[in-house]
């Protein structure tokens, strides 16, 4: 078996895995989502709450965004065709901003809710039933966000990080429910129910928010974080031909990172030779990140094509070599 052969086949083994783990991650976000819609529905109209009727109107749709999670990371898993030579990666990005909209719309809903009943002062009622029903969603959520924790390191999926916050939210909604709900009615405290309504709508918004910046980070084609960049240089300096490295770019598209980058090469070898070496330092880089796509153009050594897009220098390369 040739070695670009075996890189392939890890690359797709590595792909393959990423999407089994999103795909279970989505399914079990879906039961989840179900079963709480049911429990809340039954706590919403038992007690007449806005708290639990906003955490009913957040979980709707929460079962509206796994739905549609689900088939954005079984789409994303979808290896690379003529159409898509850099793969389906992009469409959990495109799922997770789905996803902030969601959670802007249902806590922009839920505000305009908790001021229309802050200003009629409707009582809450059967207070227990709101608790309880809070309290099974709290238990299932929390096992549910140990699972997607458990994906998230396995595969940095966006999709079902943006899940994941969202869930982060219920728990606390939830709480926040059960304190309202005993403010309110076992205390006498009129308003409370409302207001922490109102503080659960700024909630959402807030996750939408942390929610956006990884999706949006992927469709713009931002650079690796700079820890992760200076490592792979590091892990390059390591070979003992390369004299230099510059105009290194990075990307993430879903499952898979991509990396281009300029080295120098003794100007003296033969093409046999320089091929080589490029498919030894492929190798070593592809150890310490799989699942990567590397591109390597091959320069003299002393030529840097681009100036402006050099983004790290070759005298870096030689500042790790004499640091050894």
């Amino acid at each position: 078996m040739s070695e670009a052969h075996s890189h392939h086949q890890a690359r797709a083994a590595h792909h393959q895995t990423h999407g089994v783990l999103t795909a279970r991650a989505a399914m079990a976000s879906v039961t989840m989502a179900a079963l709480l819609v049911l429990i809340k529905g039954y706590g919403a109209w038992a007690t007449g709450s806005v708290a639990m009727l906003g955490s009913l109107a957040d979980t709707g749709l929460d079962l509206a965004a796994s739905l549609v999670t689900l088939f954005g990371v079984r789409f994303a898993a979808q290896p690379a065709d003529q159409e898509h030579r850099f793969g389906h990666g992009k469409a959990e990005a495109l799922v997770a901003l789905f996803q902030v909209g969601i959670i802007a719309a249902s806590a922009v809903a839920i505000f305009f809710r908790a001021v229309q009943r802050l200003m009629t002062r409707e009582a809450t009622a059967h207070a227990e039933l709101g608790i309880a029903a809070s309290v099974i969603a709290i238990v299932l959520t929390i096992g549910l966000l140990a699972y997607q924790r458990f994906v998230i390191r396995r595969t940095r999926s966006v999709a079902i990080h943006a899940d994941h916050v969202h869930y982060q939210s219920d728990v606390l909604l939830n709480a926040a429910v059960i304190v309202a709900l005993v403010l309110d009615q076992y205390l006498g405290l009129a308003g409370a129910d409302p207001v922490f309504g109102m503080a659960i709508a700024g909630w959402l918004l807030w996750g939408a928010w942390r929610a956006s910046t990884a999706a949006i980070d992927q469709l713009m084609d931002r650079e690796w974080p700079a820890e992760k960049r200076q490592r792979f240089v590091e892990i390059a300096s390591r070979h003992p031909e390369l004299k230099g490295l510059h105009d290194l770019r990075t990307r993430t598209s879903g499952a898979t990172d991509f990396v281009q980058f300029h080295i120098w090469m003794d100007p003296q070898m033969t093409v046999a030779e320089a091929h080589d070496v490029t498919e030894a330092l492929e190798r070593r880089l592809a150890q310490e990140f799989p699942g990567t796509e590397i591109l390597i153009h091959i320069d003299p050594e002393g030529q840097i094509d681009h100036p402006g897009n050099a983004l790290v220098e070759a005298d870096e390369i030689a500042k790790l070599k004499e640091a050894r």
